[in-house]
């Protein structure tokens, strides 16, 4: 996952409203939005899977939990012996403990990953942690955007997205949450004097500068559109490959326990 934005409105008859894109190699195996079979505890979590890790880049539970992932991108090569970091996001869903507590115990391990932001909630509190300082952030109600750096840095294609979700009236109707989906499907560049610098070639730079992002070899794999009402949730995923859409999901449902107030 590469690009959230949200807006949490905590009294709101939606308290959180959240739009992403997953970019990765096309190459890398994944399975679509589905409900996974449920754990020893009976907990069950629906989002897409990767096949070569096992984790997941973005998900939800049945009980209104929400976590989401992204990696930061520097020029320094990734390690190839560490453990997933989509199974971060699996093990907050399928757990019970408190937002904090889970970034908590978490921070201590960050070195044992690849550089990782981590955003959750659990019902009451939406939180983040970027592994490089290990550093667990409590996000204040209203608009909030990660990418590939840490949390609200404004590169360009985040404050376009976060803009934009801030100027779209709300879903209604039967669009429902595909009204959201031509903000993640923005192709447009950076011109070069806006991009950030992040080590990588100026070239590579570039074509990871657009929301949506399409090349040979690597794009926007998902586009995701999640909102969480009082007391039920919706979950709308566009599976993507290097010819366009391969499919889309939908899923609506109702949360099994009061998690807002």
């Amino acid at each position: 996952m590469c690009l959230i934005a949200w807006n949490w409105q905590p009294h709101s008859a939606t308290p959180l409203l959240l739009l992403a894109n997953r970019d990765e190699f096309y190459a890398r195996p994944a399975l679509p939005l589905h409900w996974w079979a449920p754990d020893a505890n009976g907990a069950q979590i629906l989002a897409g899977k990767d096949v070569q890790g096992g984790g997941t880049w973005l998900g939800l539970s049945r009980t209104g939990r929400l976590a989401a992932l992204t990696n930061f991108r520097s020029a320094e090569p990734q390690r190839t012996n560490t453990p997933s970091r989509g199974e971060l996001v699996a093990g907050f869903l399928h757990s019970d403990l408190p937002a904090h507590a889970y970034l908590q115990q978490l921070a201590r391990h960050c070195a044992d990953y690849n550089p990782f932001n981590l955003l959750v909630f659990d019902g009451q509190q939406l939180m983040g942690l970027e592994s490089r300082g290990a550093k667990v952030l409590h996000h204040t109600p209203g608009l909030g955007a990660v990418s590939n750096a840490d949390f609200h840095t404004p590169w360009p294609k985040l404050t376009q997205l976060q803009n934009g979700l801030a100027a779209q009236p709300p879903a209604s109707g039967a669009a429902g949450l595909r009204h959201y989906l031509p903000l993640l499907q923005d192709r447009s560049l950076v011109p070069d004097a806006a991009l950030p610098n992040t080590g990588v070639p100026l070239e590579l730079e570039r074509v990871l500068s657009a929301v949506f992002i399409a090349t040979p070899g690597y794009g926007t794999r998902a586009c995701s559109v999640l909102a969480l009402h009082q007391d039920h949730a919706e979950f709308l995923e566009q599976s993507l490959g290097p010819q366009g859409l391969l499919g889309e999901i939908e899923e609506r449902f109702a949360l099994q326990r009061a998690e807002f107030t």
